[in-house]
């Protein structure tokens, strides 16, 4: 018998490459989504606004349990309260997916651990954190819980760049092809370990069976690490010209866009957590992703 994994999201980026993988991997798949875009074929959707408390709940009575459900979506503390309310007794694993930006980027240790002194409090890495700390909090019943927390999510689905000011740019290949200088803070030189999204995905999944995952954090990185401007240096490879930079000051730039703090500082993780506990370890090399990727944007593009 197939098992079954409800998705909260099952049309944007991370929720539909969940979707895409489980039913690829042989399970049967719900998904809950407002119903404003195209779902994954072979999934079963729901159509809900999570943030509308009395249509979620009706939306989700009609259903049985799951084996795994995992909440792709969930931003403020109180979409946390609904998953425990509502899962708690309807499914033995729950996934939440959190970032690691819950991390204040002026205290960051290398590698970074899950556990921190110094976690933000405001915007989205605060609200996540604070999601976190409902399911720490909470009687969660039968529902074990886990929380997974990636780095910067590539892949198929999703626009090309992972540093201001050239993060998740339409236009990336084509600066790129006319050899236009990408505009990197500090040079692209803040070290991170992108994750395929399709690797993330089946980390999820195996979670479903991994019983030493109950009440645990994950950091949930790549297996290489590299400067931003290699991730970059990698497509303009594939692409076959010569990547160009211009280095912008970090203090210049954060003075303007504080908010991109987070962003501007190494993300270096230490991953023996979740190596220990027998989960799919994120494997894919991120010169083979941004292949994959790469091409998936040019194809969508013909």
């Amino acid at each position: 018998m197939a098992q079954t994994l409800l998705s909260i999201g099952g049309s944007g980026f991370v929720s539909g490459t969940l979707a895409r993988r489980a039913v690829g991997a042989g399970w049967d798949v719900t998904v809950v989504s407002r119903g404003q875009r195209p779902l994954p074929e072979g999934v079963r959707g729901i159509t809900a606004d999570r943030k509308d408390q009395t249509q979620f709940a009706e939306a989700l009575s009609t259903c049985g349990s799951f084996d795994l459900v995992v909440d792709c979506i969930g931003y403020d503390p109180e979409d946390a309260v609904q998953d425990v309310e509502q899962f708690r007794n309807r499914t033995k694993r729950f996934v939440f997916v959190s970032t690691d930006f819950v991390f204040d980027p002026a205290h960051r240790q290398f590698p970074q651990a899950e556990e921190s002194q110094h976690y933000l409090t405001q915007a989205y890495g605060g609200k996540k954190r604070q999601c976190e700390q409902v399911l720490l909090d909470s009687d969660c019943g039968q529902m074990e819980w886990t929380v997974v927390r990636p780095c910067h999510i590539y892949g198929p689905g999703s626009l090309l760049g992972c540093l201001p000011a050239h993060g998740r740019d339409k236009d990336l290949i084509e600066r790129i092809r006319r050899g236009d200088a990408l505009q990197l803070v500090g040079g692209g030189h803040f070290l991170q370990q992108p994750i395929l999204a399709a690797d993330l995905a089946d980390l999820m999944l195996s979670l479903v069976d991994c019983p030493r995952a109950e009440g645990q954090i994950f950091q949930a990185a790549g297996p290489d690490l590299v400067e931003s401007r290699t991730f970059y240096a990698i497509i303009a490879d594939l692409l076959g010209v010569e990547l160009q930079i211009e280095e912008l000051s970090v203090d210049a730039y954060l003075q303007d866009n504080p908010a991109s703090a987070p962003f501007l500082c190494h993300r270096i993780y230490d991953l023996s957590r979740l190596r220990s506990v027998g989960a799919a370890v994120p494997s894919t090399p991120l010169v083979e992703g941004l292949r994959s990727h790469v091409e998936a944007v040019l194809a969508n593009r013909n």
